[in-house]
C-alpha cells in the first residue's frame, strides 16, 4: 500500500488477508478504513447491493445491471451514471467477488468515459464493537493505472477522496438505519 497510511493491528491483519493487490510499475494502490456505528448486517445489506450503489454512493445517480433478472451474481455488469461535477458521466463495472459469509465485495471497472483504467477494488466488512455497541469496520482497497500526465500521488489522492466520500456516506446511511432499528414504534390509541 502507499506510504502515509497508518492502520491498527486489526485493520492491518484484515488488509493482509483480503486486500492483496499486485500493482504494476504504472499503478497506485491504497486501502481506506472506516469505523461505523451500525451492526455489520445493516452495513453489508447496503454494500452487497451491486445493483444499487446509489443507496450510499453520493456520486451515483443511476445504475442499471445489464441482462439481469433477479439478484446480480459474479460476472454481472452494471452501467453507472455519475452525477455532474466529476470528470466522468458513465462507468461500466463488473462484479468480481461477492462473498456473503466473509462479507467481501470485489469490483473491476471495465469501461466508461473516465481515466480510471484497470481499476479494481475490494471492500470488506467486519463486525466490531464501537462505543460499547455492535459496530462495523469497513475496509476498501484499490489498484488503478496512473494516467498519462498524472503522478502516482495525484492519482491516489483523487481515488482516495472519492472513496472517503463513499465511506462517509455509507456510515451516515448505516447509522441512520441503525437508529431507526433501535427506536421502538409508538402505539397510538
Amino acid at each position: 500500500m502507499n506510504g502515509g497510511d497508518a492502520y491498527g493491528a486489526v485493520e492491518a491483519q484484515y488488509i493482509r488477508r483480503h486486500h492483496r493487490h499486485q500493482p504494476r510499475e504504472n499503478q497506485c494502490t491504497s486501502a481506506l478504513v472506516k469505523h461505523i456505528k451500525a451492526p455489520v448486517h445493516l452495513v453489508w445489506s447496503l454494500v452487497r447491493r451491486f445493483d444499487q450503489p446509489q443507496k450510499y454512493k453520493p456520486f451515483v445517480s443511476r445504475c442499471v445491471v445489464n441482462g439481469e433478472s433477479g439478484e446480480p451474481g459474479i460476472g454481472s455488469v452494471r452501467e453507472v451514471n455519475v452525477k455532474s461535477g466529476l470528470p466522468a458521466t458513465t462507468s461500466t463495472e463488473r462484479l468480481e467477488l461477492l462473498d456473503d459469509e466473509e462479507h467481501i465485495l470485489g469490483i473491476k471497472i471495465v469501461g466508461g468515459d473516465h481515466r480510471l483504467k484497470n481499476y479494481s477494488s475490494i471492500m470488506t466488512v467486519h463486525p466490531e464493537i464501537v462505543d460499547g455497541r455492535p459496530g462495523t469496520l469497513v475496509i476498501e482497497s484499490f489498484v488503478v493505472d496512473v494516467p498519462d500526465g498524472n503522478t502516482k500521488d495525484e492519482t491516489c489522492y483523487f481515488v482516495k477522496a472519492l472513496i472517503k466520500c463513499n465511506l462517509k456516506s455509507l456510515a451516515d446511511v448505516s447509522e441512520r438505519m441503525a437508529v431507526q432499528d433501535r427506536v421502538e414504534p409508538i402505539n397510538r390509541f
